[in-house]
């Protein structure tokens, strides 16, 4: 997997995409065994398949977000939610100058709340912009994948993510981290507590039944139903 694509100006101009495709990901802890790119990862993971599929317009991923429920473990970096309003409403208007009208994001990271307000403000005068995968988009994906855990208990550096990185790049998966399940299912104070109100580790879920099996399963799931976005997009064009 490459984080950059690679395609030159001529490459696009042959391609005449109707759609770009821009991973949003996130610099944050992932407990003890998996990287502060985890998120970024899995973005530009479904992305570039997402993109290859459906010959679209791959853009290099947006790495830091809005993590600040996760900023009492070292190394988590966060921007605020106007800065990242700011840098995907810029990245839209220049897409409409010279490179695909519509935009896709693609959000690795939970916590991108902000992400679903300015895909609504972006579509108010017509199709524009998707957020992808929605919560449905999520649960069927790991219904087709098998996973034993649903997405409330696996929140954080469980089942999901680690099946997806052990696909995708095994070797960043640290030795352990099948002995650091934790379960925390009554979280109602999240935003107020952060992380380090629910766990120690930062790990909430069950990473113990990650398989890269399991993650290839999950990518191809998402890749089928983002054409319901595609579709939802390109309606009109």
């Amino acid at each position: 997997m490459m984080l950059l694509p690679t395609g030159t100006s001529e490459d696009e101009k042959r391609r005449a995409a109707p759609v770009a495709v821009l991973p949003v990901g996130s610099f944050e802890q992932h407990g003890p065994c998996l990287p502060l790119a985890t998120d970024t990862i899995v973005a530009c993971a479904i992305a570039e398949r997402v993109a290859a599929s459906y010959d679209l317009f791959l853009l290099p991923p947006v790495t830091i977000s809005c993590s600040h429920e996760h900023g009492a473990w070292p190394g988590t970096v966060s921007i605020s939610h106007t800065t990242l309003t700011a840098v995907v409403t810029d990245i839209m208007a220049s897409l409409r100058l010279s490179g695909p009208p519509r935009l896709a994001l693609i959000s690795g990271h939970g916590g991108n709340y902000v992400l679903s307000n300015i895909v609504q403000e972006a579509n108010v005068a017509g199709p524009a912009m998707t957020l992808f995968p929605t919560r449905e988009d999520w649960a069927a994906a790991r219904t087709a994948a098998g996973l034993a855990s649903g997405g409330h208990d696996d929140m954080h550096a469980g089942e999901l993510e680690v099946s997806l990185l052990r696909h995708v790049c095994p070797e960043l998966v640290r030795v352990g981290v099948e002995r650091t399940d934790h379960q925390a299912a009554e979280r109602k104070l999240l935003l107020v507590r952060g992380m380090a109100g629910y766990t120690r580790t930062g790990v909430i879920g069950e990473p113990s039944k990650g398989s890269a099996d399991k993650g290839r399963l999950i990518l191809q799931a998402l890749v089928g139903s983002f054409k319901d976005h595609l579709d939802a997009l390109t309606a009109d064009m």
